[in-house]
């Protein structure tokens, strides 16, 4: 999430030192050393951090952005054998799983803290350190719905009745991480996921390449857009300000995630990276730079958030096992489906 609004914006980056000035060069008329982050084209950080890291660790930040996670994904498994970065960010809970598949990370060797409860499972939590978390959720126009007098839905199966044909705009699994994670949530709650999405295209569901499509030029709230139900996150209606809530019997968990990349060029630097990132000062940034909930448990949100990011209680929780097993499959199926309803 970003700036303007969930998961948005790129570029920017920003830190702040924490317990990593021993990582700098022996001396300081050596050339900085570069650091190279692969990063989420939502990531957006204060200068000030940005700055304030590279004077206390010595490491100059470069960053480079392919897409979102999904987009990630595929470009560090292009390059495994020749990485051409130190370090990743923004790995998301649904991705995760294929990359350690993929044995392409060295311990981090961060100190978790209270980020622990957000690792991926004990015997990984070395490889992954949680960075922020949130929640996909649908995303509701609140003054279109108080027009149209219609009680917005609650739930997944809400998606396929009538009442809402041609009201919802989600977007493509294989090129955006919340579609991802709104595929995985199906999968999850429905006893038959084909069948539940053949329900809901034939509703008139609209499937957008990009959150930024779905949410600023289909979305009637934010944009122009036809469209009063948006796949989103939790976090999006602190932006709104009581104009858009999120149907939280839809949402689904997600944590990013940092990694440090093997046969890098500086794992030093990107373990500082990471050390940098669990920091307090850059976990207070998250909420209002990247739309994302701290891991650190001791950063308090803006109020804005405290009034209108609710969190489902219970949201839908996927076996992230099942998922590294069966991503790939389901993600042909999603396609295969999606092309012969819309052919």
């Amino acid at each position: 999430m970003k700036k303007s609004l969930p998961l948005l914006v790129a570029s920017a980056l920003a830190l702040t030192g924490c317990s990593i000035a021993d990582q700098a060069p022996d001396s300081a008329e050596e050339t900085q050393p570069t650091v190279t982050i692969m990063t989420h084209d939502s990531f957006n950080v204060p200068d000030e951090l940005i700055a304030a890291f590279e004077d206390e660790s010595g490491y100059s930040v470069s960053t480079t952005s392919p897409g979102d996670a999904v987009a990630m994904l595929n470009q560090l498994i292009l390059q495994q054998d020749n990485p051409t970065v130190d370090g990743v960010y923004g790995i998301d809970s649904y991705s995760a799983p294929e990359l350690l598949n993929h044995d392409m990370l060295t311990p981090h060797d961060a100190d978790l803290g209270s980020a622990e409860q957000y690792t991926v499972d004990a015997d990984t939590e070395d490889q992954l350190a949680p960075i922020d978390h949130g929640q996909v959720c649908v995303n509701i126009d609140n003054e279109w719905f108080d027009e149209a007098g219609i009680a917005p839905p609650e739930t997944l199966d809400d998606l396929t009745d009538p009442a809402y044909e041609g009201l919802f705009v989600t977007t493509d699994p294989t090129t955006s991480s919340p579609g991802l994670a709104f595929l995985v949530a199906t999968i999850t709650d429905q006893d038959d996921w084909q069948g539940y999405w053949q329900d809901l295209l034939a509703n008139g569901t609209k499937v957008a390449g990009s959150w930024s499509d779905a949410y600023y030029s289909d979305f009637s709230s934010a944009g122009d857009g036809d469209y009063p139900l948006v796949l989103s996150y939790s976090s999006s209606p602190s932006a709104e300000e009581g104009r858009t809530s999120s149907a939280l019997g839809t949402c689904t968990e997600q944590v990013e995630y940092a990694g440090v990349v093997d046969n890098a060029v500086n794992p030093d630097g990107a373990k500082a990276f990471i050390e940098f990132m669990l920091d307090t000062e850059f976990q207070s940034s998250l909420p209002e730079e990247m739309y994302m909930y701290p891991v650190n448990d001791e950063v308090a949100l803006p109020e804005a958030w405290e009034q209108h990011a609710d969190l489902a209680e219970e949201p839908i929780t996927a076996d992230l096992t099942e998922v590294a097993e069966n991503r790939e499959a389901w993600l042909h199926d999603w396609t295969d489906l999606y092309e012969n309803a819309t052919s």
